[in-house]
């Protein structure tokens, strides 16, 4: 018997771009916690150009399936076998999307990564061992369940461009955090016509472009920043003492740019309190990322204000790598959402997509008050 993932979609607080004229910003944070029982926590927000994204239906997808690449000018791809099932959060209908989870525990999280991804050229020669974006990155979820092990194959495969009509045709610059239960973590780029970059992630933040290692040299920029207060200074018998509790932070960015929200990750992740077990480490990650929520029009020029939800926060996914979990909110539900990858037969259950019923009562009510 095979167990019905949709059964396991359970709420825990009770008790259980598209067209030319698209908005171009389209920011992602990530981060990763580890609790004190050895449980490795990531997450993420995901905004996208607009809200028919459709972040909020999962994909399940089982081990054994055979995969055929996308490749251009209807060639064969690279084909394969998953080894491994996995749950994706998916994007426009496809079967892939920002953040996924296998049944080992191994996390990809695609990031949005403009004017600096820059995949293989295509090469018909080659064509039996190219794939897509979104190939890539199910190859990987269903091939492997360790860093190491991706860090190994990471050359294997050629990632060239195929344009896809579900995202209206637009390009798809991404690169990809990967983490596993042993707390491993690591930044694939791939730039300047299919050279592939790997970096250790610091403290497994992330967010867009430009290149991960020009974040790392900017965290330089802000060495002086620290938790708590400063201390009270005297000069020429005049005392000057801090207006308030975390004046040592004054100067953290506070804007939505993706280098900002790279220093503002890494600093408030550094200073989170102790954590004791995973379910800590998970709601903790969702109170750190409710810093990185972007409210609706916060991103669009004064006389351009959105009637959709561009680039605001759209999904917000925490995933418990150790005890393989994925946990999530809306901006059309907030209430904490669990899938337990722990509970699935992926040898038996059907590939299958799972959708909150609330979505679409949200959904119809926007559009009747957008009439």
């Amino acid at each position: 018997m095979h167990t019905s993932a949709v059964l396991l979609l359970s709420t825990l607080l009770a008790g259980a771009p598209r067209g030319a004229n698209a908005p171009v910003a389209r920011p992602c944070t990530g981060i990763s916690l580890a609790a004190a029982d050895g449980s490795q926590i990531v997450a993420r927000t995901v905004e996208w150009a607009l809200g028919d994204a459709q972040h909020d239906r999962l994909a399940v997808v089982p081990r054994g399936k055979r995969f055929q690449s996308v490749v251009p000018e209807g060639a064969t791809g690279f084909a394969w076998t998953g080894q491994h099932g996995f749950v994706t959060i998916t994007a426009y209908g496809t079967d892939y999307g920002p953040d996924a989870l296998n049944e080992r525990g191994l996390y990809i999280g695609m990031y949005y990564f403009p004017g600096f991804a820059d995949y293989a050229p295509w090469d018909p020669a080659q064509a039996s061992r190219s794939c897509s974006v979104g190939d890539f990155q199910q190859w990987l979820l269903s091939s492997f369940s360790s860093v190491a092990q991706v860090r190994q194959h990471m050359n294997d495969l050629r990632v060239v461009y195929v344009a896809d009509e579900r995202f209206g045709g637009a390009p798809l610059p991404f690169h990809w955090k990967i983490a596993d239960p042993t707390g491993e973590c690591i930044v694939v780029e791939i730039v300047e016509g299919g050279r592939v970059e790997v970096f250790d992630a610091f403290r497994g933040v992330i967010t867009n472009s430009p290149g991960y290692d020009w974040h790392l040299t900017n965290l330089r920029n802000y060495l002086g920043l620290a938790p708590g207060s400063v201390e009270t200074l005297r000069i020429d018998g005049r005392e000057f003492a801090p207006l308030g509790g975390g004046a040592g932070l004054r100067g953290l960015p506070g804007d939505f740019t993706p280098s900002s929200r790279f220093v503002r990750a890494a600093l408030l992740s550094s200073c989170v309190r102790p954590l004791a077990d995973g379910e800590d480490a998970v709601f903790e990650a969702f109170r750190l990322l409710d810093s990185f929520n972007i409210p609706v029009g916060t991103t669009a020029p004064a006389a351009q204000l959105p009637r959709d939800i561009p680039s605001a926060t759209q999904i917000t996914v925490v995933s418990d790598l150790t005890r393989r979990a994925l946990y999530f909110h809306t901006m059309h539900n907030r209430q904490v959402r669990k899938l337990d990858l722990a509970k699935i037969d992926f040898a038996n259950v059907p590939q299958q997509v799972i959708e909150d019923p609330l979505r679409r009562q949200a959904v119809a009510e926007l559009e009747v008050r957008a009439r």
